[in-house]
């Protein structure tokens, strides 16, 4: 796959892979491969802002969800509820479930970077728990579902009519979440997955 393959871009980036894209388009905490996407949130993150929050006795920790083809896929059905979603592998060991609970103990924030993160948070999880998870995910988050591990969101903007905006409206509520956008617009933010990422708290 290294010898042949290229990095896969979405595909509204209408241009081939180049040798920037190994290091811009991939973050620099990926360990496994599977993915047919970078999650995207992740590239805003380098290894000094990383050993900053660091300093400030901010945690980190990692989950794997291999991104799939479906991430792009706008949701086509006339009511949200019957839009067959896309399966995703995930592994979330139990050593984050531990690091996750005793956070939440300790009245901590967890935040999230990332749809995928939410995804693969959201399916280890149940109200006041979460257990370690290693296979597929169909989970589908959109307005009306209750959020039971990710207390913060950092996300970029995302292509209209696709599950990962939607998964933003149900996280930040649709009138904050378009509002958000007009702003950006507005400012010239970029958007999608070079683009630029906002903080939903």
């Amino acid at each position: 796959m290294k010898k042949f393959g290229q990095m896969p871009l979405p595909p509204y980036i209408k241009r081939e892979a180049n040798a920037s894209d190994q290091n811009n388009y991939q973050t620099i905490y990926a360990e496994h491969s599977g993915a047919v996407a970078a999650p995207t949130a992740g590239l805003h993150f380098d290894q000094e802002l990383i050993e900053n929050l660091h300093k400030k006795n901010i945690q980190t920790a990692f989950v794997t969800l291999h991104v799939g083809l479906g991430t792009f896929q706008p949701v086509r059905t006339e009511k949200i509820a019957d839009h067959k979603i896309h399966h995703e592998y995930i592994d979330v060991p139990k050593i984050i479930c531990d690091q996750i609970m005793a956070t939440k103990k300790n009245n901590k924030k967890i935040i999230a970077v990332g749809t995928t993160t939410v995804r693969a948070l959201e399916t280890a999880s149940q109200p006041g728990e979460i257990k370690p998870y290693q296979g597929d995910t169909n989970i589908f988050i959109y307005p009306g579902y209750n959020f039971c591990c990710a207390d913060v969101l950092i996300t970029n903007f995302h292509l209209p009519k696709t599950s990962l905006l939607m998964l933003v409206c149900a996280f930040a509520g649709y009138e904050n979440t378009m509002n958000a956008y007009q702003e950006a617009i507005k400012h010239k933010y970029r958007f999608y997955s070079y683009g630029d990422a906002m903080m939903v708290v």
